[in-house]
């Protein structure tokens, strides 16, 4: 029973790393297959699609950066890893926001790219609209990131 609060917290960070990256995986993959269409037409687009593309697989980098937190927290790196059950559950929820937002939006933006890239085929001069559009869905992934930030640093002051 003594390390099961450590269980709670590694669960935490494992899901904001696993649940964010998958959707990223997803989000990625899904712009890369609507990018391929493009470049097969016209390669001198693939500087512009690329780079919508890429814009889903931030989620994946927000949730490998609350898993870092959490894991340095709770003493995994570099440390003593040993917090009670109340802590451990405390960091699981600090990480809940980044992975299921990280997972949610990382598809939608990715949907969002992939109507971004078909803009840009027909209309290469409206790039900029196009990446405005899937950053909007960025916002509530940066969100998300900050709530688990927050909440996980807040936790460590804790005396429970």
């Amino acid at each position: 029973m003594g390390n099961l609060g450590i269980v709670f917290a590694l669960t935490g960070a494992a899901l904001a790393a696993l649940m964010a990256g998958i959707g990223s995986a997803i989000g990625v993959g899904m712009a890369g297959e609507a990018a391929a269409g493009v470049v097969t037409e016209d390669p001198n687009k693939f500087g512009k699609v690329l780079i919508l593309q890429l814009l889903p697989g931030t989620q994946g980098i927000y949730g490998l950066l609350i898993a870092f937190i959490t894991l340095s927290q709770i003493g995994i790196l570099g440390g003593s890893g040993d917090i009670s059950i109340a802590k451990g559950l405390l960091y699981l929820a600090a990480c809940l926001p980044m992975a299921f937002v990280g997972l949610w939006s990382a598809k939608r933006q990715a949907r969002a790219a992939v109507a971004g890239i078909q803009l840009v085929a027909k209309r290469p001069d409206q790039m900029g609209k196009s990446m405005i559009f899937a950053a909007m869905v960025e916002t509530y992934a940066i969100l998300a990131l900050l709530v688990s930030i927050l909440s996980i640093n807040g936790i460590g002051g804790l005396n429970i």
